[in-house]
């Protein structure tokens, strides 16, 4: 099997970040230039409220509760909006985001002062998980499934994590909660 081959199967097999691997992408998304703490920011957020690539492009200062610490997360696809907490690592990112970029309704803002496309975005976590030497390509899309899987480890309920990802369907949360063949193991007796 061919080295190209292996990885675009070893791509297909991963398709979230684990925990310590998203500490890597942000460690390299905070060291790498200009727009670090921007970018920072960025893959915090979409990975902590596990956000669409849509719903980071449209988050918005007013969503954003300083004194509550709290972010109204506004869910595409007929998801179901919710308010989640802000942790203090979010909060301290978030107002030194705001100084840094007085006069801007939006968060996530390009060089021109215009709020960031979906391109941009992705190009903005690609080049943290090369920075990261990840074995996969990062997208958005898989901090979203990360923070998912992450919740679901950690013990979640699957309603509570269904209602923080936004899905309408439990259907759409099962998957985060797929157990391994391991605990199974010593159900019965010989």
């Amino acid at each position: 099997m061919s080295t190209s081959r292996r990885r675009r199967v070893s791509r297909k097999s991963q398709d979230y970040l684990r925990p310590a691997e998203m500490r890597r992408l942000l460690e390299a998304a905070l060291n790498n230039g200009r727009y670090a703490h921007r970018n920072y920011t960025l893959i915090l957020l979409c990975y902590r409220h596990a956000l669409r690539i849509s719903e980071l492009t449209e988050l918005r200062w007013r969503m954003i509760d300083f004194n509550r610490k709290v972010i109204r997360v506004k869910r595409i696809m007929n998801g179901i909006n919710s308010v989640q907490p802000l942790r203090r690592e979010e909060l301290t990112a978030l107002r030194k985001l705001k100084r840094d970029n007085p006069g801007h309704s939006y968060l996530f803002v390009s060089r021109l002062g215009k709020p960031m496309s979906d391109k941009v975005i992705r190009r903005v976590v690609a080049e943290a998980g090369r920075r990261a030497k990840l074995r996969v390509r990062a997208t958005p899309s898989m901090l979203r499934r990360g923070s998912g899987h992450a919740l679901a480890e950690a013990g979640h309920s699957m309603v509570a994590v269904q209602h923080y990802l936004g899905h309408r369907n439990v259907l759409h949360t099962l998957p985060y909660f797929e157990l391994p063949e391991r605990p199974f193991k010593g159900f019965w007796k010989d």
